[in-house]
């Protein structure tokens, strides 16, 4: 099966056209890399999750993400990679992997620091705080889409405390995101 970030593009630019989803994907994609760098796993799967995981979301956000199948099984890609892409679903029933784990967990948690980026001055994720992020999740009206009950589940699901968990992501978004 290939992996590969040109195919993982091409399949998502062929389902996405909105601007924002594919900056969100691609932000995700990141995110997932820099997390499958850490643990020790393969970064062109984990980055091709995360850049896949709202593949249908455009075209059937009522159904989402459980439309992701029918979108990725002609291209190649296995069971378990679909299972992967969809098991960022909230209602996802059963245990999750590390990847299925740190997926559901970077979801929406990148959107929220772009988005606390977008808000400075300089609109720079290198000056990013940790504290003026937390400081923003308890304001509900800030990013008010973004659930923030799934950010604090998704870092208690990885095991890792949310200050960290934002700024791992916050310069991974930092080096890599454009």
């Amino acid at each position: 099966m290939d992996t590969s970030r040109e195919k993982a593009w091409s399949v998502l630019t062929s389902h996405v056209k909105e601007t924002v989803l594919l900056n969100h994907c691609r932000a995700v994609e990141v995110a997932m890399r820099a997390y499958a760098e850490k643990y020790q796993s393969d970064v062109a799967y984990w980055g091709a999750v995360g850049l896949l995981h709202d593949v249908d979301f455009e075209k059937y956000p009522e159904q989402h993400p459980t439309q992701a199948a029918m979108l990725l099984q002609p291209h190649g890609y296995s069971e378990a990679f679909i299972a992967d892409v969809e098991s960022h679903a909230r209602d996802w029933p059963g245990e999750r992997s590390q990847l299925q784990k740190t997926l559901y967990a970077v979801d929406e948690l990148t959107g929220f620091i772009i988005a606390c980026a977008l808000v400075r001055p300089d609109k720079d994720l290198a000056n990013v705080e940790v504290k003026s992020v937390l400081k923003k999740l308890k304001d509900k009206a800030f990013a008010r889409a973004v659930n923030r009950e799934t950010l604090w589940a998704g870092a208690e699901m990885m095991g890792v405390e949310m200050a960290e968990h934002i700024e791992f992501v916050r310069a991974a978004l930092a080096k890599d995101y454009q």
